[in-house]
């Protein structure tokens, strides 16, 4: 009878055991790193917010001649760089990314309001773009999210506001109701017109001729993007 060779086992156990223990190691240091992450996000999406309500305050009387034509559409669009990076990193569903989410989607409609009021007022004619999307069920949201870059790239005087139409949010939902929009998405809303689907660069422009009497960017390249 063969004696058995204790030693072969306790190696691959040993084995076994380092792997295991690597891999829970590496994981447990990905998961501290990835979470530190996250918190740094929250914090300066926090001090966005904060720096955003402040500025709201400070242009409600601001005289004419002191307006400028972005108002708050810089750090909107910084601001949702951040949303949606945290959102891809935690999930839609996340308890966090929810609540910016929804402070987030506030800050746009205040932002609308003003630059309303602003071209009231002061008569800045900007052009101002409702953009309704979905994560779920519309493969061309994404494409018409790109457009719209391009959009704002082209004419400086554009200003798009992003909503999600599954979005759960008394903002959105009340929106959705004020213009009646189908869910028929990706839409868009310059003024009081609507339009559905997927649409290039150049359709947006005749469908919304007021986009086409906007000066264009001076850095504005005529060349398509490389994705």
């Amino acid at each position: 009878m063969r004696e058995t060779d204790w030693s072969k086992y306790f190696t691959a156990f040993l084995i076994t055991a380092l792997v295991f223990f690597g891999a829970f190691y590496i994981s447990n240091t990905l998961n501290k790193k990835r979470v530190k992450e996250v918190e740094n996000i929250q914090n300066r999406i926090s001090l966005d917010i904060l720096s955003s309500e402040t500025q709201f305050e400070l242009l409600r009387d601001v005289p004419c001649k002191a307006i400028t034509n972005s108002v708050l559409s810089e750090e909107l669009n910084a601001l949702a760089s951040r949303m949606s990076y945290a959102e891809g990193l935690l999930g839609a569903n996340n308890d966090e990314v929810v609540k910016l989410k929804e402070t987030y989607f506030l800050l746009e409609v205040k932002d609308y309001l003003l630059a309303k009021k602003i071209d009231q007022e002061c008569d800045t004619r900007p052009v101002l773009v409702l953009y309704f999307y979905s994560n779920t069920d519309c493969d061309d949201c994404q494409k018409a999210g790109f457009v719209l870059t391009r959009l704002r790239e082209k004419y400086p005087d554009v200003r798009v506001y992003s909503f999600d139409y599954d979005y759960n949010s008394p903002i959105v939902k009340t929106l959705i109701s004020i213009f009646g929009i189908r869910k028929e998405l990706p839409a868009i809303v310059v003024d009081e017109e609507i339009s559905y689907g997927f649409k290039k660069l150049e359709e947006l422009e005749k469908i919304f001729p007021k986009i086409k009497k906007l000066p264009i960017s001076e850095n504005f390249s005529t060349s398509t993007p490389k994705n």
